[in-house]
């Protein structure tokens, strides 16, 4: 069983359930369809009821009469999720009429507080909407989790060459939010990223590999400072977490490099968790491996909300729906823990 089906499997054997606000979007439909054929989670559309059963008609797909379908138009509980939002956002000044507004006609608004009232388990967006339209409901709504002040992004990385990581698989962050994180920022999403590599791709044991271009002090720089200092930080806030830094790729993946730049490092040449000090540098990575070493990447996972609300590529595809909807609920799980 390869790891996306255990995924799946981990999933079945304890259904969350799943928003999904973009129901009248083709790809989104055929993909909940295909969930609940599956029988893999309980899903939640929302959008117009009418229009839903109308699509789901025309496409031929059988199991959607086994959602949930809210219509935001005609909600029972539009009254009480705009009152808890303008509450939770009296702060910023937002009335109760705006807080009606954006719970009767924001799709996104809406399914963070369906998760907000513990009516839902987590949610999924962005075949239809940017990132910023995906994270702005969640943290303004749902907010970090505890010891968190920053959302991030883990990557999945399916590589060719098994000797590296586990059996070829490693995960990366952050990938997706963060520009140019701060030392206790790069701690928070290293310790982030190991929970994901437990939670969704089973990892027993995360190996984590603070990257940078030194190795244990081969080079001077402030950006090496950081990571040094965010190596620090990772420790204290998770005293059990197998991590090192700072390590150079090749240090952090290969034995015999390992043996000669980091002789006394636990991690070395065994590192199945890589962070990498700056978004430009995540994303670059990871594409170039894509591209040059046939990687497959599965992801951008967000890490970091207390409940996980997911951000899709609008050039996702209906399978890339149905995995991150099992990833989900694999999050949504452990979160309850």
């Amino acid at each position: 069983m390869d790891l996306l089906q255990q995924i799946v499997a981990r999933a079945k054997a304890d259904k969350q359930r799943i928003v999904l606000p973009e129901a009248e979007e083709e790809r989104t439909l055929r993909a909940a369809d295909k969930v609940l054929a599956d029988d893999m989670a309980e899903i939640i559309l929302i959008g117009n009821p009418d229009n839903i059963k109308k699509l789901a008609k025309e496409w031929g797909l059988g199991s959607i009469d086994k959602a949930t379908i809210i219509d935001p138009m005609n909600n029972p509980k539009s009254e009480e999720y705009a009152e808890k939002l303008a509450e939770l956002r009296k702060k910023k000044g937002m009335t109760i009429e705006q807080a009606h507004e954006l719970v009767t006609k924001n799709n996104l608004y809406l399914g963070c507080m369906i998760i907000k009232t513990e009516g839902a388990d987590g949610q999924i967006s962005g075949a239809l909407s940017t990132t910023g339209d995906t994270l702005r409901p969640a943290l303004q709504i749902i907010k970090c989790a505890p010891g968190v002040t920053c959302v991030s992004g883990g990557l999945l990385l399916f590589s060719q060459q098994k000797e590296f990581g586990e059996n070829g698989v490693l995960v990366m962050g952050d990938v997706a939010v963060t520009p140019v994180p701060d030392a206790r920022q790069l701690a928070e999403i290293a310790v982030c990223t190991a929970q994901t590599a437990k939670t969704i791709a089973g990892f027993a044991e995360p190996r984590v590999a603070m990257l940078s271009f030194s190795t244990k002090g081969s080079a001077k720089h402030e950006v090496v400072d950081k990571v040094v200092e965010a190596t620090k930080i990772a420790h204290e806030m998770a005293p059990d977490l197998k991590l090192d830094g700072e390590l150079q790729a090749d240090a952090a993946l290969v034995p015999s490099v390992a043996e000669k730049k980091a002789p006394n490092s636990d991690i070395a040449g065994k590192a199945n968790v890589l962070i990498v000090p700056n978004l430009e540098v995540g994303n670059i990575g990871y594409k170039l491996a894509q591209r040059l070493g046939n990687a497959v990447a599965i992801g951008p996972v967000l890490q970091g909300i207390a409940r996980p609300v997911n951000d899709l590529s609008r050039g996702c595809t209906v399978d890339d729906i149905y995995y991150m909807v099992a990833i989900t609920a694999c999050q949504a799980q452990d979160a309850k823990k």
